[in-house]
């Protein structure tokens, strides 16, 4: 079997559920070429969750989302999204023959919205959802009701709401476990939690099995325009909270209110794991370096590991002989208008005719 149904007797699965797979997992693990060398830490790897069918991690949670309403006999998929977990849930909708309904997060990106309409799912833009704490909080109750008349559940990437689909998000650190002789440090983009705890909780499940494997590190990575989680885990504090408003402006991380966060904090501490805070700006610069030092094209999201990792270099706390793994949470494809942003200085060179070539191609 290859991807993530080879790993399904290592899940706490409710009886008679199976991935309703289309591909998803066994993401290459790439290491770095030259960001880890440039900054004298040899062992630094890229898990390109990019490469999943609908482009981020977030195919790993639907493959098992949808399979759970498939079993319990449900007629819609009715769910949050701020991009990525709309995109997947329709495309597997999609092949399911379920139809889909996403709630969908104040500024989500176009290019994301886009994406689930060619899927064929039919989107609500909320106004304050996913920035304000109260509106998301009535999003959240309403959707609820919904779910509820339709005899479903809510589908949102949180182990809060959706269990099952997020345990299959754990085979990602089952992968890691299989591809590196050891883990010692794992980075991972944070909104609401539910990615962070996912790792965290696989590498505790491969541990039970596995009695030599060591439990690496897993750091909490949060836009400091969304510190709910990582800012007190640094502290030591015992809880996440809340923010009055995500002013983050990096998709798919603006998640005001407190989901998974109190489990992620307490996960991420039980493995030794710290929590780091990095700007908006950081953030866009790790997207650029990504792709024009290592040829990796990510959503800014998914540049959010490397810049807490490389906070953590630039604070002197890794050791240098230790290996980390970014988790790449998703494609640059998902957000063209972030694109703009890397191109900016590289236009296109239009010539009049093959005549101007040899002023551009020859030296």
């Amino acid at each position: 079997m290859k991807g993530i149904d080879k790993y399904t007797q290592l899940l706490k699965l409710p009886e008679g559920i199976a991935p309703f797979t289309l591909g998803e997992g066994n993401t290459p693990l790439v290491k770095s070429r030259q960001i880890g060398p440039a900054l004298g830490f040899p062992n630094l790897y890229f898990k390109l969750e990019s490469a999943n069918p609908s482009g981020s991690y977030k195919d790993r949670f639907a493959a098992f989302a949808i399979a759970d309403i498939q079993a319990n006999k449900g007629k819609l998929c009715l769910a949050t999204s701020s991009g990525n977990t709309g995109a997947a849930l329709a495309a597997y909708s999609a092949a399911a023959g379920i139809p889909c309904k996403i709630a969908i997060v104040d500024g989500a990106p176009e290019g994301k919205l886009k994406q689930m309409r060619a899927y064929g799912a039919a989107l609500y833009v909320i106004k304050g959802f996913g920035k304000n704490k109260e509106a998301t909080e009535q999003v959240f109750d309403k959707l609820g009701e919904v779910a509820a008349e339709n005899q479903t559940h809510l589908q949102v990437s949180a182990f809060k709401y959706s269990p099952v689909g997020m345990t299959g998000v754990q085979t990602l650190s089952f992968e890691l476990a299989e591809d590196l002789e050891r883990v010692d440090n794992v980075f991972v983009p944070s909104g609401g939690g539910g990615l962070t705890l996912a790792v965290a909780r696989g590498f505790q499940i491969w541990k039970q099995k596995h009695s030599n494997f060591s439990l690496p590190k897993v750091h909490c990575v949060q836009p400091e325009g969304n510190d709910t989680i990582a800012g007190n885990l640094r502290k030591g504090l015992e809880a996440a909270k809340p923010v009055d408003n995500a002013t983050t402006k990096v998709s798919g991380l603006q998640v005001a209110v407190v989901i998974d966060g109190n489990e992620t904090l307490q996960a991420c501490k039980s493995t030794a794991g710290n929590g780091f805070l990095v700007s908006d700006e950081e953030t866009f610069e790790c997207q650029r370096l990504l792709a024009i030092k290592e040829g990796i094209y990510a959503e800014p999201a998914g540049a959010v590991a490397l810049a807490g990792f490389m906070k953590a270099v630039a604070d002197g706390e890794l050791d240098k002989n230790a290996n980390a793994v970014c988790i790449v949470s998703g494609s640059g494809f998902k957000d063209p208008e972030a694109t703009e942003r890397l191109i900016v200085k590289n236009p296109v060179n239009y010539l009049e005719s093959y005549n101007e070539m040899d002023q551009y191609f020859t030296k």
